[in-house]
């Protein structure tokens, strides 16, 4: 019979109600970084948000991506990234706006063909200016934002009200803390970075409403039993669960972090810190939060 390599047991008996205020202590802090780094330092917004140059190119065979951001590199344009688009030979250049009118940023164009040379056709050439990029960052945010909310309606639908309010809070917390990853750090914020967001929201919602679940279970199960022990009960339940599937999705992340390169670190990255303070949420901030909810405590009374 095959033993597994590594396992939690599923009779732990942690108290996480009582490790309250050490969890609340930690997420206070890194609020507090977050919005000390957003005044200081802001986000560094990368070319989808604050403008910038963008170049489609096919060219004659299939692009070493590397060796081109080295030789476009030479050209001291400032951030250029480039990515693969469509087909091997396709490639996808997003060069940051130059400090200048239209002429300079004409110039840089024309400076990148040179640089490429003759074997490469040109499908589409642009600049995106500086009001289209912030649009682009407002909508960002925005669709954020409403996809937090929406994942609280459902929950506040799909269980009570303060189900759905105790998971706003704690996905607002993953998202927001990961925002300010992107500014310490001074990571380049952009649209993936915007998808990087989206996917977190999603996988944190996904480690509570398991733990939340149980716990509605065990309220309906028990009727003896205080809402401390409830809630205890609950995580201690699903902590095999929350952890095994937190760390396989580590395992497949950490990998691009350390060998993706420049192109995925942004993303991946964010992922990661997403992925390690939205586990830490679900366990101690998501579940201890609905002690505090006045309506709860009434219907385990009951």
């Amino acid at each position: 019979m095959l033993r597994p390599l590594f396992s939690i047991p599923h009779s732990t008996h942690v108290d996480f109600v009582a490790k309250r205020w050490w969890a609340f202590s930690v997420t206070i802090i890194l609020v507090a970084i977050t919005v000390i780094a957003l005044f200081v330092k802001g986000l560094n917004l990368g070319i989808d948000f604050k403008g910038g140059i963008l170049i489609e190119a096919k060219a004659a065979q299939a692009v070493d991506t590397a060796a081109l951001r080295t030789q476009l590199g030479e050209l001291n344009l400032g951030e250029i990234t480039l990515q693969e688009f469509g087909s091997p030979d396709d490639v996808l250049i997003r060069i940051q706006r130059q400090e200048g009118g239209e002429e300079v940023q004409q110039k840089a164009i024309e400076n990148v063909r040179n640089k490429l040379g003759e074997g490469y056709e040109y499908r589409r050439v642009e600049v995106v200016g500086p009001t289209v990029g912030s649009e682009l960052f407002h909508a960002g945010m925005l669709a954020t934002g409403l996809a937090v909310l929406a994942i609280a309606l459902y929950v506040g639908a799909r269980f009570e009200w303060q189900f759905g309010l105790a998971a706003f809070v704690a996905t607002l917390h993953d998202v927001f803390v990961t925002v300010g990853l992107y500014s310490v750090l001074q990571l380049d914020f952009n649209l993936t970075a915007i998808a990087a967001l989206l996917t977190l929201a999603g996988y944190s919602i996904n480690d509570t409403v398991v733990v939340f679940d149980r716990i509605r279970e065990n309220l309906r199960r028990n009727k003896i039993t205080d809402i401390r022990s409830t809630i205890n009960a609950a995580v201690n339940e699903t902590l095999s669960r929350t952890l095994m599937t937190s760390g396989s999705t580590l395992i497949a992340l950490l990998p691009l972090v350390f060998l993706g390169g420049q192109t995925l670190i942004n993303f991946s990255l964010a992922l990661t810190w997403g992925i390690l303070i939205g586990t830490y949420s679900s366990i101690y901030v998501a579940a201890s939060l609905l002690l505090y909810m006045p309506l709860l405590k009434a219907i385990k009374a009951s």
